[in-house]
């Protein structure tokens, strides 16, 4: 977008909440989104990039955007920020029900804390993870020439083995 120059700050997960109400004070009083990266495989400190982006609106046709990003372990929780933006509620509740990513001390006015946003009621697993098997390769046919891994067994090449593709769960998960 013309105009808009962003600022990206790194910040601890214990720092969360502070950071997030320091740049609304600062004049970042635009919640723009939040959501998270899963970064589980990656080195050093494997986890979550949970980020948060705001926009200063004060000053006319020069938008300044600020992006707050912090590394969250599996399994631990991140302060919410729905008290400093009531409407980060909808975002974090988006983020926990795609990363299973945890909100300690959540709150949207219902009393009814992080619930299904999105997904069909007995929905299981987290799908923006990378570790999600993808339903739809173990349901449907692939609509390839060939599924990854077949045609290889010709006797010219018996050393090849069937490869499965990313994303593709084992044979037997699935309906049947």
């Amino acid at each position: 977008m013309p105009g808009v120059a962003d600022e990206t700050r790194t910040v601890e997960p214990g720092a969360w909440r502070a950071a997030v109400a320091t740049a609304r004070d600062e004049g970042y009083a635009f919640l723009d989104w939040l959501s998270a990266v899963d970064r589980t495989y990656e080195d050093p400190g494997p986890g979550f990039d949970v980020v948060c982006h705001l926009y200063d609106v004060t000053s006319p046709g020069a938008l300044r955007g600020l992006l707050l990003v912090t590394r969250v372990a599996d399994g631990e929780a991140l302060e919410s920020v729905t008290e400093v933006f009531a409407g980060a509620a909808w975002h974090e509740r988006e983020t926990h029900e795609m990363f299973g990513i945890e909100f300690a001390g959540f709150e949207d006015g219902t009393g009814l804390g992080l619930r299904p946003l999105l997904l069909p009621d007995g929905f299981e697993g987290t799908p923006l993870r990378k570790s999600f098997q993808l339903a739809a390769r173990a349901s449907k046919p692939w609509p390839g020439g060939k599924e990854p891994g077949e045609g290889h067994e010709s006797a010219r090449s018996p050393s090849r083995r069937r490869v499965q593709a990313a994303g593709v769960p084992p044979p037997e998960w699935g309906p049947r």
